[in-house]
């Protein structure tokens, strides 16, 4: 039987602006099976980065359940969240989000201190991945000394580090050019293809094109919720 892995029911997330309310999400049901790879889409406005933030459980819905991988993390506070979000979630970000101060190396440990993992295992595990994507080569060097898809490719091993249950993506390749842009989508591929579950945020179709199913938000609310026929092979 499929596990599944995120189960989203009413999803609904209402922020005050001055004297508005703003209904960025208006009941989103999903649910996303383990192994999966995804594609969230949307224009601005959609709803598609507010949706992303409640399942990187990086913030709680107004209303509504969500369950990841068995726990209900719908209204858990923030200290609760952060661990769930170390455990479960690797995130790669459109600005990387690395350390500047840090190497390659440090960068990705970073979450395995966080995890409680001895020093050695740490720093074991850290070269283990980082010569996953292709980075051996690199390790002691900081982020601006690396290329834009260097820099991306530490932030893709950081996510896989600590073996999370998602690797979540936003916007993975808004900052790089179009060659670099295929190179970390082929890493993608092959990530999920070893079994993990991806889930990619973009407003690009041909990043989306590279997911196996594709679910579109419009106004709060999925607007279709696709298996998609035709992935780009890279």
């Amino acid at each position: 039987m499929e596990h599944k892995l995120i189960e989203i029911t009413g999803l609904k997330k209402y922020y005050t602006v001055g004297t508005q309310t703003v209904k960025a999400l208006q009941g989103v049901s999903l649910t996303i099976y383990k192994g999966e790879y995804v594609a969230i889409m949307g224009p601005s406005g959609s709803g598609k980065s507010t949706l992303m933030n409640l399942i990187g459980a990086l913030d709680t819905p107004t209303s509504g359940i969500y369950i990841l991988n068995g726990t209900d993390v719908s209204h858990m506070d923030d200290e609760k969240l952060a661990a769930v979000r170390n455990k479960e979630i690797g995130f790669v970000f459109q600005t990387f989000n690395l350390l500047p101060r840090n190497n390659a190396l440090d960068n990705v440990v970073l979450p395995l201190i966080y995890a409680g993992l001895p020093k050695a295992e740490r720093e074991k595990k850290a070269i283990e991945v980082l010569k996953s994507v292709g980075l051996e080569s690199r390790m002691t060097h900081k982020p601006n000394e690396l290329s834009g898809g260097q820099r991306q490719r530490v932030a893709v091993a950081r996510a896989l580090v600590n073996d999370p249950s998602i690797i979540l993506a936003d916007e993975p390749t808004g900052n790089l050019d179009s060659k670099t842009s295929v190179d970390i989508m082929r890493l993608f591929d092959r990530i999920h293809k070893l079994g993990n579950t991806v889930i990619v945020v973009t407003h690009e179709e041909d990043i989306a094109m590279h997911a196996h199913r594709i679910i579109r938000l419009k106004d709060g609310l999925v607007e279709s919720d696709v298996i998609n026929e035709e992935v780009t092979l890279v």
